[in-house]
């Protein structure tokens, strides 16, 4: 499996395990220093994050991918993922987003993880 084909695959692993709630893996797929800046310009790191998923505060229903741009520099790459995604958020209702992330990523002993992330509508 190539790299773009391994971040492909990451990217995909994550929804699936913040629809399960999975802690496991998200915590597998995230770098220890992992920080995501929701679109609302909030900073939240990994423990954080993943917290918020397993209590609710973030709820992922389903997501539908519709574009993803990769790109690898050594052990390095780029990930821009579109997608709709269904979630309810902060105690807000439910809603299907249009969602833009965008990643850094890093790969260590043969296995890309991802190191922060940028939230945006698209």
């Amino acid at each position: 499996m190539t790299d773009k084909e391994q971040i492909e695959a990451l990217y995909r692993e994550m929804y699936e395990a913040m629809v399960r709630k999975d802690a496991t893996t998200l915590n597998r797929i995230h770098a220890d220093d992992f920080m995501l800046t929701h679109m609302t310009g909030m900073h939240q790191s990994k423990h954080e994050y993943i917290r918020a998923i397993a209590t609710g505060t973030l709820n992922y229903y389903s997501a539908e991918h519709k574009q993803m741009e990769i790109k690898v520099y050594g052990n390095h790459a780029t990930l821009t993922g579109r997608s709709r995604v269904n979630a309810t958020v902060f105690g807000g209702g439910r809603h299907t987003w249009r969602l833009q992330l965008y990643f850094n990523l890093v790969k260590e002993y043969g296995k890309w993880r991802f190191t922060t992330a940028r939230a945006s509508a698209y």
